[in-house]
């Protein structure tokens, strides 16, 4: 769990200090602390003195006792009578011998906090009081009176937005007087490549200083040297990176020197934009590969093919949706996932036990509901749904108060909530998250992770008693949970079930998907304030500082919607078999989860394990023999099912008939002088087809050994063709796909084949390749100008349009289970498409342009524009084997069935006989 951890580190790290940040206001700021003596019962008989740090801050006066008996006290500067240091003329001063240095400070209001160093809500004390500060350094009182008596000025302002003005007149002047200290560096070596001012974010509080990039690290000094003189983070470490919003406006910057952890090494907020992006851009290239940034697609193949949970895709996706564990406004949400909470034991067999997640949790409700959407048709312009949002800074404190009370102390003045109010027992909380009138909220991290102190009263806080005189200690657990450690345990293993893997991704349809705004969103009662959404008001635009502070105030009490990854629905997450995922995943699957039983393998199942074996080793590949067959490149290889005869077509417009056991061209016919595209052979192995750039397609009879029929389909070259189930699939550069039904001619008659044009799919220009899903339902086509099409063959209807890449789309291929579709174009990119949604999942570049491949949906073998064969690992968008084959671009390729045996056709007008040797 980030957050805990992170606070137990800041405990081991700073354990002698009971002062942090968390004692000042929201939007307060901590500028230097003096030595000093605090003075009680002044020249009298009684009189103490108790050494300590002053911590002067924007809106407070602060002293921290040495003794950690003794309380720390907070002076709000709104509530200080008079702050002075009192002449030395003066007739009773109490300077003059013994306590020069001194700073007299007269309020009717003091906070005492941590007494006995325990966490407890802050003690009141009103009245007027004196307290005199006698500070080691005699020198710096008038300094120090000065700046206390400007900031004193400031919080008796009436307005926020005017206090927050002349703050931040006072906090950039001390920046400008100061710059980062060099002998800071960590080797006198570094060179300096960029300073600016910062300020570090933490939850509920940002510290500001000076940031600076060196050739090696990255630095930030905090103008009050708190918690430590300066934070360095070496470049080299860093792993990923993050531009974030920050208070509605694009200023934020998170560093990870981890691949997987919540919590970041460090969170910066800047002033300007450019500041921001120049750090980026300075840091950005120290990472591996140059990339700063993952995008969602990268990552929802992922997840769909089993590499990566489902919580550690949520944890993606709340990254990429500017989450952060730093900024409580904007925490990682996570779902409610199950529905029961009072059974003795939890069935993840029943779909009733589950949280509709194709809601969001104010629709769960439909009484609730009903009464919402009345009132939301009523509401005058902006709408909005929900009065409440479904994550906010109290509702994770709420859950959190147990593991960070000083964080809700924080949050609301020194107080915690009212006892019944407070996270009490899981089944209450879920009970009125459906039922009650203004509480939406979703769940954290947390509550699917491995540390369940959040659950447990372990710092035996009081935290209250409840109406029935019940004392608030652990949350309350459903029967089905024998502890707090069970718990997780069990909602884990929900959050990881075939039910919620199925449907995980309407419910990212709503939170960080197409549901989340515009009508979708009304459809889905997904309605919420218009502050909360990004770009929902523009601050920059907002002269007025006083409405400026009001809206920041209303957002972070409120919290903010997630940035949207998704415009168009997001895919689901089938539950394959055991074997389709060995190769694939890292998690075990039990053998329950295989719907073979262990003793029974059919056929089918001994050919799949044979083919996941020959692609788990296909980087063995290695070169048979080869052959130069034709005068130019080769264009299309077809084989005979017994894998005697390979058929070539070639741009020197010859169809070749090579015979692999003599080794020799066996045929060479040529039925234009125009080039051929492509090749296959009709099943019973009697007929091979070919294709023209000149517009014709012609039959081959291998029986008799002459041209058999031939189909002018086309107004252009035609650029592919496909055979399945007694229909011709032509793809052509006049911009159109054909679907023809082809009765065959009889071979020993003169009988021509009969062609029936069934449909035609129109494009808005060439169309270069074209596949066919395993059912033949879908085709896919691919043009000249980048655009990948997806269509429903059954209806000759267009189903997706994706503009993917940008140039011609050399190949594109369904996988094995036809749910995805890859394409590569000279872009140098492989672009993975999921079929049902038409969502791109996963983007890979490459160094050249791959012109063919085979692939399996998770490995490619891939032909380069160089003639090299390529192995690529998808799910790791990296190339895993280079194999030296072609002196040009690798133009075609086949596969047998087992993929055990591949043919290349190349630009050198060679073909490559290939064997895996394992």
């Amino acid at each position: 769990m980030a957050f805990i951890r992170r606070r137990r580190l800041e405990r081991e790290l700073y354990s002698k200090e009971r002062f942090s940040l968390l004692l000042l206001n929201l939007e307060e700021y901590y500028f230097e602390q003096h030595t000093a003596n605090h003075i009680i019962n002044r020249d009298c008989k009684d009189e103490r003195k108790f050494r300590g740090s002053l911590k002067i801050c924007s809106k407070s006066i602060i002293f921290e006792p040495d003794d950690s008996i003794q309380p720390i006290i907070k002076i709000p500067l709104r509530d200080c009578i008079s702050i002075k240091a009192p002449e030395d003329n003066e007739a009773n001063n109490p300077f003059t011998r013994n306590t020069s240095g001194g700073i007299s400070v007269v309020c009717n209001q003091v906070f005492l906090i941590k007494e006995r160093n325990v966490i407890a809500p802050y003690k009141t004390v009103r009245g007027r009081t004196e307290h005199l500060f006698q500070l080691d350094v005699a020198g710096k009182v008038g300094d120090v009176v000065q700046t206390l008596h400007q900031l004193y000025r400031a919080s008796c302002l009436d307005r926020m937005g005017d206090q927050a003005a002349m703050i931040t007149a006072i906090l950039q002047s001390r920046l400008a007087r100061t710059s980062f200290d060099k002998n800071r560096f960590q080797s006198i070596s570094e060179t300096l490549h960029m300073e600016c001012k910062a300020e570090m974010v933490t939850p509920l509080v940002t510290n500001p200083g000076h940031v600076c990039v060196s050739d090696a690290n990255l630095y930030f000094q905090p103008l009050n040297g708190y918690p430590k003189p300066v934070v360095q983070i070496t470049l080299q470490n860093v792993r990923r990176i993050y531009k974030r919003r920050h208070g509605l406006m694009p200023l934020g910057l998170e560093v990870f020197c981890t691949e997987n952890d919540l919590c970041s090494d460090i969170y910066l907020k800047f002033y300007n934009c450019q500041d921001r992006d120049e750090v980026y851009r300075l840091i950005a290239k120290y990472i591996e590969n140059h990339i700063a940034e993952h995008t969602a697609e990268s990552y929802v193949l992922q997840w769909q093919r089993g590499l990566i949970s489902n919580y550690q895709y949520l944890l993606h996706l709340n990254n990429l949706a500017d989450r952060s564990c730093n900024d409580l406004s904007q925490y990682p949400v996570f779902p409610w996932v199950i529905a029961d909470y009072s059974s003795s034991v939890l069935d993840l067999t029943k779909p009733e036990t589950f949280r509709d997640l194709s809601k969001p949790v104010g629709a769960l409700n439909k009484e609730r509901l009903d009464r919402l959407v009345t009132r939301y048709q009523e509401m005058p312009e902006p709408k909005f749904m929900y009065g409440s949002h479904y994550s906010s800074p109290g509702y994770v404190l709420f859950y959190l108060v147990r593991v960070a009370p000083e964080y809700m102390l924080c949050l609301q003045n020194g107080k915690f909530d009212h006892a019944d109010r407070m996270f009490n027992s899981i089944a209450e909380t879920w009970k009125n998250c459906l039922d009650g009138a203004t509480d939406f909220k979703e769940l954290i991290p947390e509550f699917y992770e491995n540390d369940s102190s959040f659950l447990v009263n372990s710092l035996k806080l009081d935290l209250g008693k409840r109406q029935g005189g019940k004392t608030v200690e652990d949350v309350e657990l459903p029967p089905w949970a024998s502890g707090p450690d069970d718990f997780l345990q069990k909602s884990q293993e929900a959050l990881e079930s075939p039910y919620v893997s199925e449907h995980l991704h309407e419910w990212i349809d709503i939170i960080f998907g197409y549901k989340q705004k515009g009508s979708e969103a009304v459809a889905a009662h997904n309605v919420f304030h218009p502050l909360t959404y990004e770009g929902g008001v523009d601050l920059n635009s907002i002269m007025d500082p006083n409405e400026k502070v009001a809206l920041l105030t209303q957002i972070l009490e409120f919290g903010q919607t997630p940035k949207q990854l998704f415009t168009t629905p997001h895919p689901q997450r089938k539950i394959q078999k055991l074997k389709s995922l060995s190769r694939t995943s890292s998690h075990s699957i039990s053998i329950a989860e295989s719907p073979v039983s262990p003793n029974e393998e059919s056929f089918e199942d001994l050919t799949e394990e044979s083919i996941t074996l020959a692609w788990n080793n296909i980087a063995k590949l290695k070169l048979d023999t080869q052959f130069k067959i034709h005068k130019e490149a080769i264009t299309g290889i077809a084989v005979t099912c017994n894998g005697s005869s390979v058929f070539t077509t070639s741009q020197d417009s010859t169809l070749k008939m090579f015979s692999k056991d003599s080794k020799t061209i066996q045929r060479s016919v040529s039925f234009s002088n125009m080039a051929l595209s492509s090749c296959l052979i009709l099943p019973g192995d009697t007929t091979v087809i070919s294709s023209s750039w000149d517009n014709h397609i012609y039959f081959y009879s291998i029986a008799f050994g002459r041209q058999q029929d031939v189909l002018l389909g086309h107004d252009d070259a035609v650029s592919k063709i496909c055979w399945r189930d007694g229909r011709l699939f032509s793809a052509s550069w006049d911009s159109t796909v054909k679907v023809w039904h082809c009765v065959p001619g009889e071979t020993l008659s003169n009988k021509k084949h009969h062609f029936e044009l069934l449909a035609q799919l129109e494009h808005d220009v060439s169309v270069n390749t074209m596949d066919l899903n395993a059912a033949n339902t879908i085709l896919a086509s691919g043009t000249k100008e980048g655009t990948i099409s997806i269509w429903d063959v059954t209806t000759a209807t267009v189903l997706h349009q994706l503009p993917h890449h940008s140039g011609t789309v050399f190949h594109a291929a369904f996988s094995p289970d036809s749910r995805h579709l890859l394409s590569t174009g000279e872009d140098c990119c492989f672009k993975v498409i999921d079929v049902q949604t038409g969502m791109l999942v996963s983007s890979v570049t490459t160094e050249e342009p791959q012109r063919c491949f085979k692939w399996d949906g998770n490995t490619i073998l891939s032909g380069s524009q160089s003639g090299e064969l390529l192995v690529w690992d998808l799910l790791g968008g990296k190339v895993t084997e280079r194999i030296k084959g072609h002196t040009g671009a690798v133009m075609s390729m086949w596969m047998n069935e087992q993929c055990n045996s591949v043919i290349t056709g190349g630009e050198d007008k060679q073909i490559m006989f290939w064997k895996l040797q394992y």
